[in-house]
This record gives C-alpha cells, sequence and structure tokens, in this order.
C-alpha cells in the first residue's frame, strides 16, 4: 500500500514538472521528494515493527514449548498467538470461539442479545454464559467498554445465564511476567464481585486448553465451578 502511494507521488512529481509554471515546477516536485522519503521511513519502520514482533512471538513460543513441553500443531500457531498477542480484537475473539470449541462447549453468536460476543453452553445442561472477550495493554479498568456490555447483559440475561469476561491482558508483555501483574484493577474486582460477574484472564483459559488436551482435568466439571463463582477473578490454582 505504502509502495504504491510512493508511485502516486513520483507520478504527480514528473506531471507537476512538466506541466506546472516555473516557481510551482520546482516546490512541488521538491515537496514530492520530502513526502516520499517521509513514506519510505514510515514503511520501513511498519517493517522494523513487523520483524520484532515476529522475532518476540518465535522467543516466547519456543520458551513456552521448553518449560511447559508442549507440542504445537501448525493451526494452533495463529490461534495461540491471537489469543495470547492478539493484533485486533476480532482475532482474539475467534481464537477464543475456536478453543471453546475444542474443549466441547456450545459455542454459538448471541443473536438474541446485541450485548455479548459468544453465547456458551455447557453441554447436557441448562447453563450457559453470555461471553463478553476483550484485549488490553494494561491492567482492565472499569471504563472498558466491555464492562458496560457485561452489565447490560447481566440486565438482560436468563435465570440459567451467567456473564462471564474472557480477558487477553497485558498484550505486548512476554508470557513470564503476566502471573506477575494484575489482570484487572482493584476497582474492577470489586465491580465484578458485586454484579456476580466472572473474569478469566486468556493465559489462564490457554493453560486450560493445554491441560484438556493431555487429559489433565475435567473441562465441563471447571466451568460448573465458573458458573457457581460468586464473582471476581476465577483462580485455576489447585485443578
Amino acid at each position: 500500500m505504502l509502495a504504491l502511494l510512493q508511485l502516486l507521488i513520483a507520478v504527480f512529481a514528473i506531471y507537476s514538472a512538466l506541466k506546472f509554471e516555473e516557481e510551482i515546477r520546482l516546490l512541488v516536485p521538491l515537496g514530492c521528494l520530502i513526502l516520499m522519503f517521509i513514506v519510505s521511513r514510515v514503511d520501513r519502520q511498519k517493517s522494523e515493527k513487523a520483524t520484532a514482533r515476529k522475532t518476540f512471538l518465535k522467543s516466547e513460543m519456543d520458551r513456552m514449548r521448553e518449560k511447559e513441553e508442549v507440542k504445537f500443531k501448525e493451526q494452533d500457531f495463529f490461534t495461540i498467538e491471537s489469543l495470547l498477542w492478539p493484533k485486533s480484537e476480532i482475532l482474539l475473539i475467534d481464537a477464543v470461539h475456536s478453543i471453546l470449541r475444542e474443549l466441547g462447549l456450545k459455542v454459538s453468536t448471541g443473536i438474541h442479545y446485541g450485548s455479548v460476543d459468544r453465547i456458551v453452553k455447557i453441554p447436557e445442561t441448562q447453563k450457559s454464559f453470555g461471553l463478553e472477550i476483550l484485549m488490553s495493554e494494561r491492567e482492565v479498568e472499569g471504563n472498558h467498554p466491555k464492562i458496560n456490555r457485561a452489565l447490560q447483559f447481566e440486565k438482560e440475561k436468563r435465570e440459567s445465564e451467567k456473564t462471564l469476561i474472557i480477558g487477553s491482558t497485558h498484550i505486548h508483555r512476554p508470557l513470564s511476567e503476566r502471573d506477575q501483574v494484575n489482570n484487572v484493577s482493584p476497582e474492577l474486582v470489586d465491580f465484578l464481585t458485586r454484579h456476580n460477574i466472572v473474569f478469566i484472564p486468556a493465559y489462564h483459559l490457554y493453560q486450560l486448553w493445554q491441560k484438556a488436551k493431555d487429559g489433565e482435568i475435567d473441562i465441563f466439571g471447571i466451568f460448573q465451578k465458573v458458573y457457581s463463582h460468586p464473582g471476581g477473578i476465577f483462580s485455576f490454582r489447585g485443578l
């Protein structure tokens, strides 16, 4: 895209040199050259950021495999990247949807509600979650738009439904640092507890996913516990 923009600028510079009057004939091409230089710098910076991101993700994936002795399938790489280091909320939502379905939960779009990303049902039960999926570069604050959407669902939900938030936080940090920082602010923890809303960090969902693959946990039993949780951050310690 930037290369095309540079080409258009170059064409305009040539056109102005041929067609414009004397003073403008000199100034416009000069301005075009400066603009082309700026565009080339932006393009190079964008390329450097993309390369740095790839290097960072590769080192994190290698570290995960060494630490947890996990063997990733090729198709899992994109899902893991979109879950733990999402480029956009849409990719994050798709990754969470894919993982929950792989875990055996019934996942559908919340077509009857405009306030949730997905409806998730525990098989062979009447228990369902209205799921909000969010991303944040830091800990989640109470002013995040998805918190208002979760509260809206809390007002609209049926008796058998519970509000659940899955959040990918500190998305630019290495995984080794994520257990050392708060996923949500203390004020938001209090808010979630008061409204009986449960929060699960995306990294913990990833860990559940891996344990379930190895048959170490009863995933439906865990989500039964999530359903009965009084609100706040759901802890997976001891599971």
